[in-house]
């Protein structure tokens, strides 16, 4: 699975994605095709969300797989690449995550930025999930512009010919305003895209503590993962 879209600080819905998965018997499986904005740790890139799905998952997969592309300018991939003098091959991804699906029941790849960022020049987020047959998460900021923001995103998978298992709505800050308040029924009325959660912001390191897993359960519609992980 693909989650697609962009958040900001705020409740990392992955880790506990990945715990209830793993309570629930599955072996979680990660993977960050590209990471920009890293910083240098060591003499070497560290790519802080790629390190943070691979201690949510559990998973033994080296670092050099989950996140096999790495840079310091918080770009789009393509123009890190380039800046960089390199380039990403799509080849290699799609060859490493099927090594990394091949040893997990479920495999989580997180994008950057959204669906219509580029990998390359001309191929996008949205073209690697083609390529390899992924369904999407969308997960996008529940504030003012949610709604179009959403919405042209669940429009453009959809002329990719993409599978949208649902969406969540993402808390970028602590303060609700109206818009936060009702995007979700405007939703509801514009898309039959299924919702799947609304997650809180959540300011300390500790989101657990905010928002225990228990909860976490609860609140989303995990009946409409489950027939994506058999």
């Amino acid at each position: 699975m693909l989650r697609a879209g962009s958040v900001t600080r705020d409740f990392d819905g992955d880790v506990f994605f990945q715990n209830l998965l793993r309570d629930l018997g599955y072996r979680i499986g990660v993977m960050k095709p590209v990471e920009t904005g890293c910083s240098e740790r060591d003499g070497q890139l560290y790519p802080e969300d790629a390190v943070r799905l691979k201690q949510a998952s559990g998973c033994g997969t080296p670092m050099e797989k989950i996140c096999p592309y790495r840079f310091v300018e918080p770009l789009a991939p393509s123009i890190a690449a380039e800046r960089t003098g390199d380039r990403i091959d799509i080849d290699h991804l799609l060859k490493v995550y099927e090594e990394i699906s091949s040893e997990h029941d479920v495999t989580l790849i997180e994008g950057a930025g959204g669906l219509m960022v580029p990998l390359l020049p001309s191929f996008t987020y949205a073209d690697f999930a083609r390529s390899a047959k992924l369904p999407l998460i969308v997960v996008a900021a529940n504030r003012l512009g949610a709604i179009n923001h959403l919405m042209l995103t669940l429009e453009h998978a959809l002329c990719k010919e993409l599978k949208v298992i649902g969406y969540v709505l993402n808390c970028p800050t602590d303060q609700i305003s109206l818009a936060s308040e009702t995007n979700r029924e405007v939703l509801a009325n514009l898309t039959g895209v299924p919702y799947l959660a609304e997650l809180p912001f959540v300011a300390t390191a500790n989101s657990a503590s905010v928002f225990p897993a228990g909860q976490f359960e609860k609140e989303f519609a995990l009946r409409l993962i489950e027939p994506f992980l058999l």
